[in-house]
């Protein structure tokens, strides 16, 4: 592994989070921080930091990685060999025409959720209060675009063969309803029908019906499916359960001791890897300690994995939690409400806690999007979706990134609401399976 030398007057953690990020694991290069000018002074080629200097691929300082905690800033926006960018240069002799380093940091530690807002209905940082939002990057992961255009930079200048990055597809499924009709006691059973009475829908109460009598499938039930697809296109999916101990208006699954969702939860750990998707209400006390350990009981694996119900992130409290209950990978770094890349990227990363200005043990890894938000928050028929999550795909398989979507059994099963929704799905894994 080459060894780049990086010249910056100073030092933080900030900085070496950053550089930790796009040079170790992006490029796969180790490096070390010299803040001596004369050391660099004979080098055939380094990176410098906040000086342009001669042979170097340098890169100006706004001075975001000097500060410590949070304090507002002004975030200027410009163009740089025809990606927008934010942090840009007024200043010549500089090899990027932005502070590369101090953007990746403002978006990858989510800087700006540390903000005052105010919450959406789920108590969420909205979508709309984004940087990338408001001006209109949100569809586009502009820091993978960053970091491929400065690989392309760097290895003019410094001639060494980077190893190429790779797209990596990977789905997801979050387990909020496994079935539609049955299992859910008497109450809830007699409450549905109630409904569908009131609203003269005979065409559900035909359908609980002939579900409840066996006579035909639950329409939520596509794991069979979802297995079959699996196999055949070699993917290795990853789950998350609802195991929500209690019936709430946001928490609708099956009682997760329910002798039919053990089977659930059972097959499902024999198909990819099993995560905790904790329920709305899990920030209470103890409430996501009991509904973890009772998936690692049924599973019979230790659960390292997690996305947030509803998307449900409060900065930093959440990932706080999620250490504390052992939780080492989360999948909750998107928007429940839009798609696009909370975080402009796709690729995974380190939660930076900013109160204790240091990298964290949890990785965080991002989705952009979610088949839910598709149908219900932008009204998308199941092409229209697919025709945007492949708009999104094209970007991050040019820069070698990784794409994370979120389906659920529901949408993938034969409910007359999400007609289509199979197919569509089916085809896209297959093409992207393939890559």
């Amino acid at each position: 592994m080459d060894t780049i030398v990086v010249y910056s007057a100073q030092a933080s953690n900030r900085l070496s989070y950053v550089l930790d990020w796009l040079l170790k694991e992006r490029m796969q290069l180790s490096y070390r921080i010299t803040h001596n000018e004369n050391e660099v002074s004979g080098l055939p080629f380094f990176i410098a930091y906040g000086k342009p200097l001669n042979g170097s691929l340098s890169v100006p300082d706004e001075g975001l990685l000097w500060q410590k905690g949070f304090k507002p800033i002004s975030v200027s926006k410009g163009i740089w060999k025809e990606l927008p960018v934010i942090f840009p240069t007024g200043q010549e002799g500089y090899t990027a025409g932005f502070d590369l380093f101090s953007s990746l940091f403002f978006l990858l530690s989510r800087y700006e959720e540390y903000d005052r807002f105010a919450p959406d209905k789920h108590g969420r940082y909205p979508a709309t209060n984004s940087l990338l939002y408001k001006n209109g990057w949100l569809p586009r992961p502009v820091a993978d675009e960053w970091v491929a255009l400065f690989r392309k930079e760097l290895q003019a200048m410094s001639g060494i063969q980077l190893p190429p990055a790779h797209f990596h597809f990977q789905p997801t499924y979050d387990i909020d309803m496994a079935y539609s009709h049955l299992h859910k006691g008497m109450a809830r059973i007699a409450g549905a029908y109630i409904r569908a009475i009131i609203k003269m829908d005979v065409g559900q109460i035909s359908e609980r019906i002939q579900v409840l009598k066996k006579r035909q499938k639950d329409p939520y039930d596509s794991f069979r499916w979802l297995r079959q697809i699996h196999k055949e296109f070699g993917c290795k999916p990853l789950y998350f359960i609802l195991a929500s101990f209690k019936t709430t208006a946001f928490d609708k699954n099956v009682h997760p001791q329910h002798p039919a969702m053990i089977r659930v939860i059972k097959n499902i750990a024999r198909d990819g890897e099993t995560g905790i998707h904790p329920s709305y209400y899990s920030d209470e006390a103890g409430k996501m300690e009991q509904e973890k350990k009772a998936v690692e009981e049924i599973s019979g694996v230790q659960i390292e994995i997690s996305r947030q119900h509803y998307i449900r992130v409060k900065v930093p409290a959440t990932y706080r939690m999620l250490i504390k209950n052992g939780i080492a990978h989360d999948y909750s770094m998107g928007y429940g409400s839009h798609l696009g890349f909370r975080a402009g990227t796709g690729n995974s990363f380190l939660w930076y806690d900013l109160e204790n200005e240091a990298a964290a043990p949890l990785r965080l890894h991002p989705f952009c999007f979610m088949d839910t938000t598709a149908h219900f928050e932008y009204g998308l028929s199941a092409t229209e979706a697919m025709d945007k999550l492949e708009a999104m795909s094209k970007i991050l398989e040019q820069t070698g990134s990784t794409l994370i979507t979120i389906f659920h059994n529901f949408s993938l099963g034969t409910a007359n609401e999400w007609k289509g929704w199979r197919n569509a799905y089916e085809q896209f894994v297959q093409e992207k399976a393939k890559l």
